[in-house]
């Protein structure tokens, strides 16, 4: 049956934003490869959901590299839709607040760098065979702290997430001859356990006056993934209720 539907893999499918995306190709029929750190728990509550989850580290380059053969072995040769490099990492100081350049470790720093940045290198990389196969589509989830200095959102994150952006062109014209098209798209304060307690206090900088919804997000991951959008190559796209204005 899975031969006659369309494949996603995503990583950082456990919560927030990926497993608003898990819940929304789902529900158009395509089959989710999903990716974390995390084994899926017992009442997961996704078609497949145990049979179609690769537990990989990503923070690991030695385990990511092994983590991209098991990806193919898990598609058995079928051509790969889409991939939604979502999952990053955002870390605080021991009291929550924010990690500026002076305060952040070298190894945290490589930390940072490896998940938000590094990863999605090496699964397009390792994954582009089945991507050009199906004229696939990669999403990178990059955000708003890539583009300007953040309250609460970390050096070693926004300089990631800047990285990600420029990746995304890269990838774009890259890989466009191919067929397969690279867009981002840039949450801004979305409702997820990713943000700072006082992240309401931005709420009065939003022009919409709310934070946003993870499935506000799906939606637009899922239309970059769809042939509506097969114009759009090496865009990066603002889910921010107009925070940038």
């Amino acid at each position: 049956m899975n031969s006659h539907r369309k494949n996603l893999i995503l990583t950082g499918a456990s919560r927030g934003i990926g497993h608003a995306t898990v819940q929304r190709f789902s529900q158009e029929g395509w089959r989710v490869i999903t990716v974390s750190r995390f084994p899926v728990p017992e009442d997961c509550p996704w078609e497949g959901g145990a049979a179609d989850h690769v537990q990989i580290d990503l923070s690991d380059p030695a385990i990511l590299k092994l983590g991209v053969e098991l990806l193919r072995e898990r598609l058995q040769h079928a051509p790969l839709h889409a991939l939604v490099n979502n999952a990053g990492v955002s870390p605080k100081g021991p009291g929550g607040e924010r990690l500026g350049v002076m305060a952040t470790s070298q190894e945290l720093w490589q930390q940072v760098f490896q998940i938000n940045f590094f990863a999605p290198v090496m699964l397009a990389r390792g994954l582009i065979e089945e991507l050009r196969s199906a004229h696939g589509a990669v999403v990178n989830v990059t955000s708003f702290a890539g583009s300007r200095v953040h309250r609460f959102a970390g050096a070693a994150y926004a300089a990631s997430k800047a990285a990600l952006a420029a990746l995304t062109r890269e990838m774009a014209a890259e890989f466009g001859p191919s067929g397969v098209r690279v867009n981002a798209i840039a949450p801004g304060e979305i409702q997820t356990a990713m943000l700072s307690p006082a992240t309401a206090e931005l709420i009065p900088q939003i022009p919409l006056g709310r934070l946003g919804l993870p499935e506000e997000v799906a939606r637009v991951i899922y239309l970059l993934c769809s042939e509506q959008t097969s114009y759009i190559n090496g865009s990066e796209i603002y889910v921010d209720g107009g925070q940038r204005c």
